[in-house]
């Protein structure tokens, strides 16, 4: 039960940072993006990109879990959002329609599931936000794409789209790729 709460829980949180990225302007909803993680590591909830890189190993069946909850609940959300304000239908159409099935799509789904890792990292071994503030804004101007921020703006565009599969494995990727090289880890 306890995963399930939280998973719902990161998802609301993610789907607020979503939700400023599509109404605010192109500078300011980047930066305040940053409120969803930093609500996530917060409260301890379970984000899959924030969760990904430490649960590869030996944990599977609890991240898979994690992401079918974020995916389900971020895409209702999305959709809740959606019928909050019908405007943000078109914004999120236009936003899915930029998405395709490429090598570019893929490696910014790895470079975005790195940075998840680097701010996730930096929170639980330093308690710093430092991470996030500076990460969250990086992978969103860079045009990195995130798994769970996806799902949520399929369910307000309404529609679905396969191209969530490529952005999963690349945020896996992105941070295993990074846990593999954390020497810290490897030092203790």
């Amino acid at each position: 039960m306890k995963i399930i709460k939280n998973s719902i829980l990161a998802a609301i949180f993610i789907s607020f940072g979503v939700m400023v990225l599509l109404t605010a302007n192109e500078i300011l909803g980047p930066l305040l993006f940053s409120f969803g993680l930093l609500g996530v590591c917060y409260f301890q909830a379970d984000l899959f990109t924030g969760k990904a890189g430490y649960y590869w190993k030996d944990e599977k069946l609890k991240l898979l879990k994690i992401l079918l909850i974020n995916l389900t609940s971020g895409y209702i959300l999305g959709f809740l959002f959606s019928l909050v304000n019908s405007d943000l239908i078109l914004i999120a159409q236009e936003k899915v329609m930029t998405w395709n099935f490429s090598l570019s799509y893929f490696l910014k789904s790895i470079f975005c599931g790195m940075i998840m890792y680097i701010c996730v990292n930096e929170y639980k071994e330093n308690n710093s936000i430092i991470g996030i503030l500076y990460g969250v804004p990086l992978f969103i101007f860079c045009g990195f794409q995130h798994s769970i921020a996806n799902i949520i703006i399929l369910g307000v565009a309404r529609t679905f789209s396969w191209t969530i599969i490529i952005c999963i494995l690349g945020n896996l990727l992105g941070s295993i790729i990074i846990n593999l090289l954390d020497n810290k880890e490897k030092e203790k």
